[in-house]
């Protein structure tokens, strides 16, 4: 597959590498198995968003001194807000197990609950039993999203649950942690704030203490709001762009990719990869219309031996640059990879073993998904690593695939262990006087 032995030298200074990682250390494992290489946590494989045109440059555009009033997002809509929504500074995911005992109408009731007060929370307004209302005066761009496991699903009957709506299967690079891989109900809730994340996150956990016990949580954070302009890929903890694949917000890419459906728009742009099918959606249960799915994979990533890896190495594994995060066979973030290009020398630019290789090469324009990525952690006596948020129509179509070629060779799979992996059902948005859910219990 055009992956290259080398007889490339040695870098001269190899004292701070004795037990580290050289890029030909890297291209011989990439040789040994036979060129081929998996979901990993951190390089993008599509083309660039909004029809691969790069991204322009970008300052800040939100208030950022409150001047103009408190900064929302809208919690009524046809889709659930944190999906499409810019991705915010800070992120707490909660996931929830359903106690004994508990029937559809107590669900309901819940839900109920849980949908007036994110509706408030969001808009700035403390819920009625906020002892502390001022603490969400000041949302900071807050979504609440919901993800509902197929225990939840199954208390409306067991013809509501979908077939995707499942645990994976096991692939051989997990080292998966049971306690991370349950849950009935997911809430994302993210911010610019993390205080104001925190209250929410109370709020919505005193709204769940009759109905559920916490199954597991984590926090997770990107650049700070007013660090990097709007717009920007984040960078995760290897110091990779991350996200640089991603659909374009508001295109028919996205909606056809996430939400299963063209938007119909006059004069749709599609990206590199060429035009998505319009039916990705097509298999979605009706209570599902409007929404989408989510796999969320808890990616622990191991910063001291990536410590120990030369810069050739980690980029020839991932297959872009680290400054710009351009492909190793252009010059700009956005530029499409050529996984036929060769250097001077003959060899391939970009390993079939790297993970943009293995992520993007000979898949179909169905074959994408939209990362909405958080890191955690410091690595500096704690665990560190990346919750990786996959949003796509459709799981076998669009996740699988990747995930299942990733997980036979990729480079990074090095430093990368997913740890937790849930599968979520996100129901679509709502209207004033509606609950989260309804389509599922009253549709």
């Amino acid at each position: 597959m055009g992956t290259a032995v080398t007889t490339e030298p040695e870098p001269r200074d190899t004292s701070s590498r004795k037990h580290g990682f050289s890029r030909r250390h890297l291209i011989a494992s990439a040789a040994a198995a036979g060129g081929t290489g998996v979901v990993g946590a951190v390089a993008g494989f599509g083309a660039g968003r909004g029809g691969g045109a790069g991204r322009a440059e970008a300052t800040p555009s939100r208030d950022l001194n409150g001047a103009n009033g408190p900064v929302t997002e809208p919690f009524y809509a046809p889709h659930q807000a944190g999906v499409e929504t810019p991705p915010q500074a800070h992120a707490h995911f909660l996931a929830l197990r359903l106690k004994p005992g508990i029937k559809a109408a107590d669900v309901t009731r819940w839900l109920r609950l849980l949908t007036a007060d994110a509706a408030a929370l969001t808009q700035g307004s403390g819920p009625l039993a906020d002892s502390e209302p001022e603490l969400a005066h000041e949302p900071a761009r807050l979504t609440v999203t919901f993800g509902f496991g197929s225990g939840l699903v199954e208390l409306a009957g067991e013809q509501s649950v979908p077939t995707w709506l499942a645990p994976l299967e096991k692939f051989p690079i997990d080292g998966l942690d049971p306690g991370r891989c349950t849950g009935d109900l997911l809430l994302q809730i993210c911010g610019d704030d993390p205080l104001t994340l925190a209250h929410a996150r109370r709020m919505l956990f005193k709204d769940s203490r009759n109905f559920a016990e916490v199954a597991w949580q984590r926090d997770g954070f990107r650049r700070s709001y007013g660090s990097q302009g709007e717009g920007q890929t984040q960078r995760n903890l290897f110091g990779q762009l991350d996200g640089t694949a991603n659909p374009g917000p508001g295109s028919e890419d996205f909606a056809r990719i996430i939400w299963g459906q063209g938007a119909r728009q006059a004069d749709p742009v599609f990206s590199a990869r060429g035009q998505p099918p319009d039916d990705l959606g097509a298999h979605l249960p009706e209570w599902m219309r409007g929404g989408t799915t989510l796999v969320l994979r808890d990616i622990a990533m191991n910063l001291d031996t990536w410590d120990k890896a030369d810069r050739p190495a980690r980029e020839f594994a991932t297959g872009r640059t680290l400054d710009t995060g351009a492909p190793l066979s252009g010059e700009d973030e956005f530029d499409v990879p050529d996984f036929d290009a060769v250097d001077k020398r003959g060899l391939t630019k970009i390993s079939a073993a790297s993970h943009v290789a293995r992520a993007r090469d000979g898949f179909g324009p169905e074959t994408q998904i939209h990362r909405r990525t958080f890191n955690y952690g410091t690595g500096a006596g704690e665990e560190a690593g990346l919750m990786f948020a996959s949003f796509q129509a459709d799981i076998d179509r669009q996740f699988l695939p990747i995930q299942r070629r990733l997980a036979e060779v990729d480079l990074l799979n090095e430093w990368t262990t997913p740890i937790g992996s849930t599968v979520w059902a996100i129901p679509p948005g709502i209207k004033e006087g509606e609950y989260i859910g309804q389509s599922l219990f009253e549709g």
